[in-house]
């Protein structure tokens, strides 16, 4: 048997979902190319193809719209006793908490999930800032919703489209870390819940969806443009890894990134930080490719996502939480293919230790 640390080249799993083309560099997400639909369809659309054909239930848009909508409503009446305690944890940990109070056996769990990590992060993030929660408004959908809820009044409609974009371009990315935690647990028929909540713990990992805090930190410590290219040059040369850059997959441009760059941009404000990020970037970039010539390493989505993030005013330590807010629609598509598949994820280890001398 072949060992792959890190399993690269081993496929584990077919999937209808996406395809991640790092070579060329394109992203289908259930038969659209991501380019052609950010920016023209909601992320409630997105919900509807992903699920379409493993939750049953009525899956157009005005009816994902709605019912998402109302869940949103009844998960806040639920998780209101419990964010006192949770309030007192990091957001993520704090949604990993709230995570766990759902039960596999609740009714409509794939909406009752999304709901939860929405309503769960905005009442944990008012509530750290000295502020009441906020409840849902079953009028908005749920990128609007999100940023009613985490400031308590009605956000401009560029903002919405802006995170509406990003939700859709983070909601589904192929077999990743997160992903493939997801469908081990649900592999064991533990429920979709518990597999959802793997899922969350592996997008704790800084090397997975914990990347775009770091790279606010990023920006701020290099300070000035004229100081780039020695900070970057000094990180690369002590082995630390630029966040923000590279990917596992993408061997070109990660899709992702040029589509939420463009969503920064949409805002039209402080220009000014953009085009300091813009100069980091071709700074990180030309570092890059002359310490590392022998690997092509990008732009990937979490440096312009941090952008984004900070530009709506959401605390870089919560980025990690609304990442989650988007992907847990596609961790639930991925738990319904693995059910459907009805089979045990049980890979081999190569025992490397010391064999016992014959008696």
């Amino acid at each position: 048997m072949t060992f792959n640390p890190g399993l690269e080249g081993v496929v584990a799993a077919e999937t209808i979902l996406s395809e991640v083309d790092g070579e060329a560099g394109r992203l289908i997400l259930r038969g659209h190319r991501l380019t052609d639909i950010a920016g023209r369809r909601s992320f409630e659309w997105m919900m509807g193809e992903l699920w379409r054909g493993f939750v049953e239930r009525d899956l157009s848009e005005p009816a994902i719209r709605r019912d998402l909508a109302t869940t949103r409503m009844e998960v806040f009446e639920r998780i209101e006793p419990l964010l006192g305690r949770a309030s007192e944890l990091s957001p993520i940990e704090a949604l990993r908490f709230l995570l766990a109070s759902v039960p596999d056996t609740a009714t409509d769990l794939p909406l009752r999930l999304t709901a939860t990590m929405a309503v769960g992060l905005a009442a944990v993030l008012r509530l750290r800032a000295g502020h009441r929660p906020v409840r849902p408004d079953s009028s908005l959908g749920h990128a609007a919703d999100l940023l009613h809820m985490l400031r308590g009044g009605a956000p401009a409609e560029a903002e919405v489209a802006a995170l509406e974009i990003y939700l859709l371009t983070a909601a589904e990315h192929g077999l990743n870390a997160s992903t493939f935690a997801a469908r081990v647990v649900a592999s064991t028929q533990a429920g979709t819940a518990s597999a959802v909540t793997a899922a969350l713990c592996a997008l704790k990992g800084p090397l997975h969806g914990g990347a775009p805090g770091p790279v606010i930190d990023m920006l701020d410590e290099i300070g000035q443009p004229e100081a780039a290219e020695a900070w970057l040059d000094a990180a690369v040369l002590r082995g630390d890894r630029l966040m923000g850059f590279g990917h596992r997959v993408y061997r070109v441009t990660d899709p992702r990134s040029d589509v939420v760059k463009r969503a920064v941009e949409s805002l039209g404000i402080n220009t000014g930080r953009i085009r300091y990020a813009e100069y980091i970037e071709r700074a990180a970039l030309a570092v890059l490719a002359r310490r590392k010539p022998d690997r092509s390493l990008q732009t990937n989505l979490e440096f312009y996502t941090a952008l984004l993030l900070e530009a709506l005013n959401i605390p870089r330590d919560a980025f990690t939480g609304v990442f989650a807010v988007a992907r847990v629609i596609g961790w639930v598509a991925h738990v319904h293919e693995q059910l459907a598949a009805d089979r045990l994820i049980r890979p081999q280890s190569r025992y490397v230790g010391p064999i016992p001398l014959a008696a």
